[in-house]
């Protein structure tokens, strides 16, 4: 009977040596890492884009918000994607109307070089509003500014000295910029002489208009097809190429914006 308990014993203390090396070796031997899918869409491609031109370019400090900067870049490429841009530079110009006539709220910005290449004012027109724009109109003599995405056009002498025409691409909001002779040009009241003097810039009769000092160099820079975005925070803008989507197709096939190679794979482990 004794033998048969002492092995029962002998059974029960090898089992539980078995166990209790089997539960060494598993604690000694690293498991093997949890693959986490990070899915690369060109939509998340084109934000993180967008996103380090924003830093690249320094535009936080400069005061331009990655919001509206955004905006612009959609329509950038939207309009890129139609065929209608030059093909020799790409330039984006953005005049923010949400920010007072006193901050320097235009911004021309190489985004190819991913540059801020000057940072300055411009003035609204004399119906849209005092110190800030508030009023937009579309209509011929109206003194308003027009909202949305223009076309730089051709350069001209006018009253003003050289000026650059605009072509306005938003139907209903500023598509009659042309017959209206809405174009970039130099004003003495754009200065911070006129801000001491008034408190505000002086302003157009719809023009976006610059320092006399600056105009060239603006011109220079903007003319031949590139975007100019007039910017505000108006909920009943809408524009056909404000479509974040085509501008993400667009922008990571036709630029350099990630290495072809991992554009060919929809995921990556990490």
């Amino acid at each position: 009977m004794m033998k048969y308990l002492f092995g029962g014993a002998g059974l029960i203390t090898i089992s539980l040596a078995l166990t209790t090396l089997v539960n060494q070796e598993s604690l000694s031997t690293p498991m093997a890492p949890t693959a986490s899918v990070v899915k690369l869409t060109p939509d998340s491609i084109y934000n993180r884009h967008v996103n380090e031109l924003y830093k690249s370019a320094h535009l936080a400090e400069s005061g331009l918000t990655e919001s509206v900067f955004e905006k612009a870049v959609t329509g950038f490429y939207n309009l890129k994607k139609s065929g209608q841009l030059s093909e020799h530079k790409d330039i984006l110009t953005i005049a923010d109307f949400d920010q007072s006539s006193t901050k320097k709220r235009l911004w021309i910005i190489d985004l190819d070089q991913k540059k801020l290449l000057l940072n300055t004012w411009v003035a609204h027109g004399q119906r849209s509003g005092t110190d800030k724009a508030t009023r937009f109109s579309n209509t011929n003599d109206s003194f308003q500014s027009s909202i949305g995405f223009y076309l730089t056009a051709e350069v001209y002498r006018g009253q003003h000295g050289k000026s650059l025409r605009l072509d306005g691409m938003d139907e209903g909001f500023n598509s009659n910029a042309r017959k209206r002779s809405i174009v970039v040009h130099g004003a003495d009241y754009v200065s911070q002489g006129t801000i001491n003097a008034l408190g505000r810039l002086g302003r157009s009769q719809g023009c976006p208009a610059v320092a006399p000092e600056l105009a060239n160099q603006v011109i220079n820079s903007i003319e031949g097809g590139t975007v100019l975005f007039i910017n505000v925070s108006d909920p009943y803008y809408t524009s056909r190429y404000l479509n974040t989507h085509v501008a993400a197709m667009y922008a990571t096939n036709d630029i350099n914006t990630v290495p072809q190679t991992e554009l060919a794979d929809t995921s990556l482990s990490i």
